[in-house]
């Protein structure tokens, strides 16, 4: 099992930007898919988006497609979200996971919270 620890929330401004991390324990990190995912206040966790095992591929919400970039660097065990044009309905708490599809497969971190602000 990885486990997972998120970090880089904050309060930022609509249309500002966040990078947030994600770092995994283990060596097996790189064999999997990873993702992003988010909770907003009252709604259903829902995903952002996914990368493949090798950074080659990458998926997105369609809520967020050409506002967020999510990338991975195997040899940090890491994965970030960069969040560009931030909306209030943005604000959540962000998760990362491990991948089968858009499907969350490993225990869920602590999470990190974004809040824009309009």
């Amino acid at each position: 099992q990885v486990q997972l620890v998120e970090s880089g929330g904050g309060l930022v401004q609509a249309g500002g930007s966040l990078r947030l991390s994600c770092a995994a324990s283990g060596r097996t990190f790189s064999r999997y898919s990873m993702g992003w995912f988010r909770q907003a206040p009252g709604k259903e966790r829902e995903y952002v988006a996914g990368i493949t095992s090798s950074g080659g591929t990458t998926y997105y919400a369609n809520s967020v497609k050409g506002r967020f970039t999510i990338t991975r660097d195997n040899a940090k065990n890491t994965v970030y979200l960069q969040m560009n044009g931030l909306k209030p309905e943005d604000t959540a708490v962000y998760y990362c996971n491990t991948l089968m599809g858009t499907q969350p497969t490993g225990n869920w971190g602590q999470g990190t919270r974004v809040t824009v602000s309009s």
